[in-house]
């Protein structure tokens, strides 16, 4: 059924799950859900007048919360280098008020390197890093990467999310510490894997699911976590962790509307990317709908079958003329430096293409022969 996604952020307010995860394509509209939703649970109105119920009301991660922090790189000195925060309510109150800043730090290091420490100025509006050589010797003011960042920035959210669950699973409200977690009914996060590469993404994915479990939630009273991904992984070491048996799967029509399947099962089975990559194409071709980005979609479909087969290269499970197919088709798509150039809709010859090269793959690999006789 096609849905607005404020009738999504509804669908998901009402759901009176503990736990709700999300995949979706990028660019399908993650962020702007997790937006909808905040929108939804407090109106921009009442945000700007009674900002502390917002916070206690709602928590979300998502792109935006990444956009508070920008480099200052000291182009001329090329010595000051320092990560400038924004002037928000947000790092105030969770840095300065609710002081995560000590952990913010131990989390830091946890995720990257105890050498590698971060320093905030007195106020909070920016952070310098230094490294630690072993020999007593450090390396001031350097600038990290951008997976670095990310893990500096998701943990001072994740730092809030571990003293928002340990203050509200005291029972007794009068025995915390804080009020401010009182009213506190949803956490939003949109997408905290950007720039991770494999390994912090599953101890990321592994570790935000232990405090997951660890908040008390009784019948269908108690915090509430939505989850939206772009990342398989990330989704699927969610659910293994979490024991969850239902997700969904965000999707978005031509019209601008939107779906959000449920997807039930075990995960590692039911939610299967490279079958979802396929029911993709298939779809376009059976509907002669066949755009640009199928190319895309395709090709990741041909690495995905090449690595679980144990071929050095996708482009050997192409057909004969392997470098024809190579150069002018799959590689030329999705490697274009004129992308914004490039027109959506393809030529039919190319949407014969996408029809063969899929029709090739199923019917020459053994791997998807089996999952055809699986579905």
């Amino acid at each position: 059924m096609n849905k607005t996604l404020t009738e999504i952020a509804q669908e998901l307010k009402d759901n009176p799950k503990k736990v709700q995860l999300i995949y979706a394509f990028n660019g399908v509209g993650k962020t702007r859900l997790s937006r909808e939703f905040k929108e939804l649970i407090m109106p921009k109105g009442v945000e700007s007048d009674e900002t502390d119920d917002r916070r206690t009301t709602v928590l979300y991660y998502n792109v935006f919360t990444e956009d508070l922090f920008y480099w200052a790189n000291d182009l001329e000195g090329d010595a000051e280098r320092k990560l400038k925060i924004q002037p928000n309510a947000y790092t105030q109150w969770v840095l300065q008020d609710q002081g995560q800043d000590q952990n913010t730090i131990s989390n830091f290091q946890h995720y990257t390197s105890d050498k590698l420490t971060p320093y905030f100025n007195n106020d909070f509006s920016e952070v310098t890093f230094s490294f630690g050589r072993g020999n007593a010797v450090r390396t001031e003011n350097i600038k990290i990467s951008k997976g670095e960042e990310s893990n500096f920035i998701w943990s001072i959210f994740y730092s809030l999310i571990e003293q928002v669950v340990h203050e509200l699973n005291i029972t007794d409200s009068d025995d915390r510490s804080t009020d401010q977690y009182n009213n506190l009914e949803y956490i939003f996060i949109d997408d905290p894997v950007s720039s991770l590469d494999e390994n912090h993404l599953i101890e990321l994915a592994v570790q935000l699911a232990q405090q997951i479990k660890s908040s008390n939630f009784t019948g269908d009273r108690g915090l509430k976590f939505i989850i939206s991904t772009h990342s398989p992984l990330f989704y699927n070491v969610l659910c293994n962790e979490l024991g969850v048996k239902s997700g969904y799967i965000l999707r978005r029509n031509e019209d601008e509307t939107f779906e959000l399947d449920p997807k039930k099962g075990d995960s590692n089975q039911s939610f299967s990317y490279h079958l979802y990559l396929k029911q993709c194409i298939e779809q376009a071709i059976s509907e002669n709908s066949v755009q640009k980005y199928h190319f895309t979609l395709l090709r990741n479909l041909y690495e995905k079958t090449a690595t679980f087969l144990g071929y050095p290269r996708w482009s050997e499970l192409l057909p004969d003329d392997k470098q024809t197919y190579f150069n002018r088709v799959i590689q030329f798509t999705s490697h274009s430096t004129l992308s914004n150039n490039v027109v959506a809709e393809p030529t039919p010859q190319e949407k014969e293409i996408v029809s063969f090269l899929l029709g090739h793959l199923k019917t020459n690999y053994g791997y998807w022969l089996q999952e055809e006789e699986n579905d």
